[in-house]
């Protein structure tokens, strides 16, 4: 086998070609957009290599097809945040054979620890976390926008080379043909009738006021996630609903005000997987004019919800059921779309999987973020966030039982009802 550095025009090239080859008869995957690919990479449009750096290989087999590639990266603001410095691994993909994976694994790590890292996350993004983020393990059907798909055996070739989980991410799907439960209703209209609260949906005539509220909630909702959370920059959101607006719908994206601050918002983007599919990575403008006729035949029958926050004074008040109250009628009027998406939740974070329940989400898909420590020696921690790491310092005992919670299985109320006093 040859492992060949991502240099020049064909090796970028041959980069974009390993997923369309290896996956060229599974049902389910969406070829990415090629451009999308090599955005991430630029430095003149990727902003993370300010402060890091990228680097990309492809695998070749003894016959000179291409098996396999990978990508690594780094921001130092990024790995800085982590008790050691850690870098990431993304865009892998492989035969189902371990030799190969480890080559390109040596070649992410050998990288990574040269520019002084100490660990690698994997598979991961280098960007947002909203995006391509994490190994799925469960529920192997149709990908969301955004979401990471891959083969089954992924899982052991990355655990085989010493990958060990870091967080376990869940994904909820509502069918939206069907009611809410009865109780989620009565605690969203009590929320609506509130005089305090304003629930305003978007509008792009005032699309830069949304885009700074977005920017306020996140900062406020996510500063407590220490190591992922990197602050919102309003340019960068409104260069991202300007290339988005072919697609967003106004009335699917929802904000809440107290006394005219913003305190929450929801965020929704139809799947536009449900048309990528059909384009093979290409946008060209054949493929625009048919992601066009695609969209106006109403093609698209998902939505995802990507971004979510509540500014913490307000949260476990009702709010997200308020939002989810004033996304009725415009369900309701969009009668072709019968599936939400609720995004990915980490098992860090009980009260939004509690909220997911709570509004008939099912259990749907699990992804898991992985780390590679360099030194087999050092100690290895799952993720926890700060608000975790006081629950645990008040409820020893309690901590390890609620943070292993998986869906389905019964929480015990003492650990969530302490949680939520936090």
């Amino acid at each position: 086998m040859q492992l060949i550095e991502v240099s020049d025009r064909n090796t970028r090239r041959d980069f974009i070609k390993v997923p369309k080859i290896l996956y060229k008869k599974d049902p389910f995957w969406v070829c990415p957009l090629d451009q999308a690919t090599e955005t991430a990479f630029d430095p003149g449009k990727n902003k993370l290599f300010a402060k890091g750096n990228a680097r990309r290989w492809i695998l070749r087999s003894d016959k000179n097809r291409l098996i396999g590639r990978i990508a690594a990266f780094y921001n130092r603001d990024i790995s800085a945040r982590n008790k050691q410095p850690t870098g990431g691994t993304g865009w892998f993909e492989c035969i189902n054979d371990q030799g190969a994976a480890n080559l390109l694994f040596d070649a992410a790590r050998d990288w990574l620890k040269s520019e002084g890292m100490e660990a690698m996350d994997g598979p991961i993004n280098f960007g947002g976390n909203d995006t391509n983020w994490g190994l799925l393990v469960e529920g192997f059907t149709h990908p969301g926008y955004g979401m990471l798909y891959n083969f089954p055996y992924y899982r052991e070739l990355f655990e085989n080379y010493g990958f060990r989980t870091y967080f376990l991410q869940y994904s909820y799907h509502i069918d939206i043909t069907q009611p809410f439960p009865e109780r989620f209703w009565k605690i969203a209209e009590w929320v609506a009738r509130k005089k305090e609260y304003e629930f305003r949906h978007s509008e792009w005539a005032r699309a830069d006021k949304y885009a700074q509220d977005v920017i306020t909630v996140f900062n406020k909702a996510w500063s407590g996630f220490k190591e992922d959370f990197v602050p919102m920059n309003v340019d960068d959101l409104s260069n991202a609903l300007r290339q988005a607006k072919p697609f967003l719908e106004e009335d699917l994206n929802w904000f809440v005000y107290h006394n005219n601050e913003p305190i929450a918002f929801y965020i929704i983007f139809p799947d536009i997987n449900q048309i990528l599919k059909h384009l093979n990575g290409k946008l060209h403008i054949l493929n625009k004019l048919c992601f066009l006729y695609f969209l106006k035949t109403r093609r698209i029958t998902r939505v995802r919800g990507i971004a979510a926050g509540v500014v913490p004074k307000f949260q476990n008040t009702g709010i997200e059921s308020g939002i989810f109250k004033h996304l009725e009628i415009p369900f309701r009027k969009k009668y072709w779309i019968t599936e939400v998406e609720l995004s990915w939740v980490g098992d860090f974070n009980p009260k939004m999987r509690s909220l997911y329940e709570a509004v008939g989400g099912k259990l749907a898909k699990k992804h898991l973020t992985l780390r590679y420590m360099f030194d087999p020696n050092a100690k290895f921690e799952r993720y926890m966030p700060d608000y975790m790491e006081k629950y645990k310092q008040h409820h020893t005992g309690e901590f390890q039982e609620e943070i292993t919670f998986e869906p389905g299985k019964k929480r015990p109320k003492h650990n969530y009802l302490k949680f939520r006093e936090l």
